[in-house]
């Protein structure tokens, strides 16, 4: 099943790729900004489990910091790989998935929560050639304070967040979250706390 979910979201990617010319504007994207960020924090348990169960995604991995270029192709690509994980996997808490509070996994079955939503879509466009340093899990509280994870994507306009929850790739400070914490770009095994500091949530879920 998740061989053909890969199959599928790259194969679907070769027409995107060729969808938009360089020069074409893309409103807001100058006016993101990039979150400032405090100090070295707490790694959360589903990442720490997550690597001892897939130890070559989580090894070797220190690097120098690298941003995606945003170019209207690079936009394109991440919105459209946003969208087709949100309509290719169906929502199911780690609860009822795994029989644990919090587990975080590659929806291997077709089936997971925002943390699994969140690992497809930095798989994905890693494979698509964007930087790995860029592509950072992160954990936030939502509107209801309860923890929730996104991926956030790093880049020379600023921090853009792609949600589960959302089609919409936005900007961060147009999610209405609070952002908790996230992997470092030079190692996805360290995590930084967002430098105005929210208490982290136990788990996440949605």
């Amino acid at each position: 099943m998740f061989a053909r979910l890969l199959k599928a979201a790259i194969g679907t990617g070769l027409a995107a790729a060729v969808l938009l010319a360089g020069g074409q504007s893309f409103a807001g994207a100058d006016r993101v900004g990039s979150a400032a960020m405090g100090d070295v924090t707490s790694v959360p348990y589903g990442w720490v489990d997550f690597c001892q169960r897939y130890k070559g995604e989580c090894d070797g991995q220190r690097a120098m910091p690298r941003d995606v270029e945003l170019t209207p192709k690079a936009l394109k690509e991440i919105e459209r790989i946003n969208r087709w994980v949100n309509a290719n996997v169906e929502a199911v808490s780690d609860t009822d998935h795994w029989g644990v509070v919090d587990q975080w996994d590659y929806p291997s079955d077709g089936k997971g929560d925002c943390e699994d939503y969140a690992l497809l879509k930095r798989k994905l466009l890693a494979e698509q050639g964007f930087p790995i340093q860029a592509l950072l899990m992160t954990v936030v509280k939502d509107q209801n304070n309860e923890g929730h994870a996104v991926l956030t994507v790093h880049t020379d306009h600023g921090d853009f967040v792609l949600d589960n929850l959302s089609d919409e790739v936005k900007g961060w400070k147009q999610t209405g979250y609070r952002f908790v914490k996230r992997q470092s770009q030079s190692d996805p095994n360290t995590w930084i706390a967002f430098a105005q500091p929210t208490s982290a949530p136990v788990y996440v879920s949605r």
